[in-house]
């Protein structure tokens, strides 16, 4: 009896294994464009308006929450979303959301809500403080590596 268990629960967990790997890729391909977290989830569901209205980084909610590109996009509030709606390329991250400095030396690297800043109207976000600071050293032509680089970065994730 134990052993037929044991293999029940084998089956069970190499199931949920499999599944689990499908939903990843499935996420894998629909976010790599879009920085997210597993969930599909843009800025660690932080409010991205929110930077631009509150000068800080704000948590977002499921309650105001709007699919765009792929990913999650939340929001502190009803009137965030609804700037968000009228104009997401506004309000999103440069490079796809991942770090700005990654992107300037040629790779992607993942982000953190608070660091980040907002530079001609547009908002950069960077793996760590440190790292931030780092791409602070030289923000124009930080900006002109990553623009160069993005399109290449972005072949490469689709």
């Amino acid at each position: 009896m134990i052993a037929r268990l044991t293999g029940l629960q084998g089956l069970a967990i190499a199931l949920f294994v499999a599944l689990l790997s499908f939903s990843m890729i499935q996420t894998a391909s629909a976010e790599k464009l879009y920085y997210s977290t597993l969930f599909r989830t843009a800025v660690e569901g932080y409010d991205v308006v929110a930077y631009f209205t509150d000068g800080k980084p704000v948590e977002g909610s499921k309650d105001h929450s709007v699919e765009w590109k792929g990913v999650d996009w939340y929001f502190a509030n009803a009137e965030h979303k609804k700037m968000f709606e009228a104009d997401p390329d506004k309000y999103a991250p440069q490079y796809g959301g991942y770090c700005a400095w990654a992107v300037s030396q040629g790779y992607t690297a993942s982000t953190v809500p608070e660091a980040w800043k907002i530079v001609d109207g547009k908002l950069y976000l960077n793996y760590s403080k440190g790292v931030q600071s780092t791409w602070e050293e030289d923000i124009p032509g930080n900006i002109k590596l990553a623009n160069n680089n993005w399109p290449g970065i972005v072949k490469d994730l689709k």
